[in-house]
């Protein structure tokens, strides 16, 4: 039976289905055998505070369906337009490839991997924005 394979750093912090888990003081590795199991790292998540530009706003989406705070239909039918608008302001660089392959993780209702596939593009934003993010 195979599962999603979580291995933690000393210390981590995780969010499974609402809760908070953190790991002891060594490396550990576990198998989440839940098909529906919310799972969010707490180093991938964007405090709101961080939330400020079009890319960031469509990561925070991702990361409340990802940590189950939000209903995955809404957050598709939200991050839709959103990453559609994006496509259209980054045509031509890097980052159109980037939110490409996080509109179709969103097409198969995979929030994390959308997550994983903007992530990149954060920091381009935040110096498009002049650091102010």
């Amino acid at each position: 039976m195979g599962g999603l394979v979580l291995k933690l750093a000393p210390n981590e912090r995780i969010l499974i289905n609402g809760l908070m888990i953190e790991n002891g003081p060594k490396k550990a590795r576990m198998t989440v055998h839940s098909d529906g199991a919310h799972v969010l790292r707490l180093r991938d998540a964007l405090h709101p505070e961080e939330v400020k530009g079009p890319v960031s706003i469509a990561y925070h989406v991702a990361q409340l369906a990802v940590a189950g705070q939000s209903d995955p239909k809404e957050a598709v039918e939200d991050l839709r337009p959103r990453l559609d608008d994006l496509l259209h302001a980054f045509d031509g660089t890097w980052a159109h490839e980037a939110i490409s392959k996080a509109s179709e993780a969103l097409e198969d209702r995979n929030f994390y991997k959308t997550m994983r596939e903007l992530n990149p593009v954060l920091p381009l934003e935040k110096e498009l924005l002049g650091g102010t993010v």
